[in-house]
């Protein structure tokens, strides 16, 4: 099969793209900046923007199926393009679309995020959809808004909704990573005790591998998970530990995100924008289904994927890591 992955330099890409050769498929990439994709074995290394739509046209002719992993969150420093990220984002996904159906692409395969059922859980101290603060920030806003672009575009599209992803090279995980190295105590605001379901990356490249030959999963949107129920101060806890690290915990009673943002993404030496949409998004629980909900084991059946642990997804993550990079107390 022709398929071509966007966001080729991204950690998702960068992890499926060879799981993708090795299935036999004829794989293209499409990057902004081709010299930061370090894959072998490639049919085709397109230059594009998918923001200005250019190179769009050329990378996907022939393609049947292809991958969206690209997000707007950052500005690129080559562009004076100082609008709001979702707004980037939307006009990404439409040009996306556009060039697809041009080209006659089968299908997109799409990585977003949470959208509002997941917050209709069966804890009552949880926030919902109903309620003054329960909607969703303008980040996880603006994935459900791509996945629909993309979906009303192609109509075999196939989305994967997922929370936090674990693996060394997602910005998630390096950045509760990074704080726990370099806090020597852990102040952590009212989101501490939200909780999701954490997805180990090998499960989500699986996933995504899986998503473009499976006819039973054309046009639907899949919510996937890992197995362990995790707040969000437990999931940065048990990376401590991980670490050898000992790590205090200090609860903090209010959020004042912009300011706490900056401040993680100081110390975090991360991005202000991306942590502070990220924490935007720490509003209350997001579980696919519901604590007894079985969403996540479902897509995982037809999928054909079997998850791994929170615990073995950190282990795996910080093992990948300090292949390269050297990790406090490891």
């Amino acid at each position: 099969m022709r398929i071509l992955v966007t966001g080729a330099s991204g950690f998702a890409g960068a992890q499926l793209i060879p799981r993708l050769l090795r299935d036999g498929h004829s794989v293209s990439a499409l990057a902004r900046d081709p010299a930061r994709v370090a894959v072998s074995g490639l049919a085709n290394l397109y230059t594009g923007d998918v923001l200005t739509g250019e190179g769009l046209t050329a990378a996907l002719e022939g393609v049947e199926v292809t991958y969206y992993l690209i997000h707007s969150m950052e500005r690129s420093p080559s562009r004076a393009d100082v609008s709001p990220f979702p707004e980037r984002e939307r006009r990404s996904a439409e040009n996306f679309v556009s060039a697809a159906r041009g080209a006659g692409v089968r299908r997109i395969v799409y990585l977003g995020g949470p959208t509002a059922d997941w917050r209709m859980t069966d804890r009552t101290t949880d926030l919902r959809p109903e309620e003054p603060g329960a909607t969703l920030s303008p980040h996880l806003r603006s994935r459900e808004a791509v996945e629909r672009i993309l979906r009303e575009g192609v109509p075999d599209t196939i989305a994967l909704r997922a929370s936090i992803v674990i693996g060394a090279r997602s910005r998630s995980f390096r950045f509760m990573v990074r704080l726990v190295e370099r806090m020597p105590v852990l102040a952590l605001p009212s989101w501490r005790s939200y909780r999701t379901r954490p997805i180990d990356a090998r499960d989500v490249t699986d996933m995504l591998a899986a998503a473009a030959i499976l006819d039973a999963a054309a046009g639907r949107s899949l919510d996937i998970g890992g197995p362990d129920i995790l707040s969000y101060g437990e999931m940065i806890e048990r990376i401590a530990e991980l670490l050898l690290l000992a790590r205090p915990t200090v609860g903090i009673s209010v959020n004042a995100t912009g300011l706490t943002a900056r401040v993680a993404a100081a110390i975090a030496a991360e991005d202000p924008e991306l942590v502070g949409a990220l924490m935007q998004s720490l509003q209350g629980d997001l579980l696919p289904g519901g604590t007894a909900g079985d969403a996540h084991l479902r897509a995982a059946e037809l999928l054909e994927v079997r998850l791994h642990s929170y615990d073995a997804a950190v282990e795996r993550s910080l093992r990948e890591w300090e292949s390269v990079e050297s990790l406090a107390a490891r």
